[in-house]
């Protein structure tokens, strides 16, 4: 099983990162350690074994690495979610708030048939806007959201609250 005090030794923090103000909490460093990662990803997938996910959608980019390995795990397909202009088919997309600006993030319009369970995993709940457009966009293809799996929560951030219709699970709180 993971063990909590290794976990947040190993995230790597930076100051002043993408912009002044913003500390970045770099998951590249778990991620480098084959032991650790395996970790986190059955950590990840232990609330979800049971609940039959036809999909696990993961936000660009760190979202990424963490989501394909838990589909895998899970034996579920793995659905991207990505920003504005990046899928090749037709797109739902959803714009949002996040701490030092604004983006989109879309998904391709046949990406989840209408009532599949979807889990929806990310690296960081921050302030929750990215987690809300991932939750939006899945809506808008009719799954239904089974969870909302990260890695590490920033409490202070209060991003919970905009997604808290929905289970929520989370390694680290910070």
């Amino acid at each position: 099983m993971i063990e909590m005090n290794s976990l947040i030794g190993k995230i790597r923090t930076v100051d002043n990162f993408p912009k002044e103000g913003i500390k970045f909490y770099d998951l590249t460093t778990v991620f480098q350690d084959p032991v650790e990662f395996g970790n986190v990803i059955e950590a990840m997938c232990e609330p979800f074994h049971r609940q039959r996910i036809a999909s696990v959608c993961s936000i660009e980019a760190r979202g990424f690495i963490l989501g394909s390995a838990i589909a895998n795990e899970l034996g579920a397909g793995f659905v991207p979610i990505r920003k504005q202009g990046k899928l090749p088919s037709k797109t739902h997309s959803h714009t949002y708030s996040l701490e030092y600006g604004q983006d989109t993030l879309e998904i391709h319009e046949d990406a989840i048939q209408a009532g599949q369970k979807v889990l929806i995993v990310d690296d960081l709940l921050a302030t929750g806007g990215t987690s809300q457009a991932g939750v939006e966009l899945v809506k808008k293809c009719g799954g239904e959201i089974a969870g909302i799996s990260f890695v590490m929560e920033l409490k202070d951030l209060a991003g919970r609250e905009k997604i808290s219709g929905y289970p929520i699970y989370t390694l680290l709180s910070v």
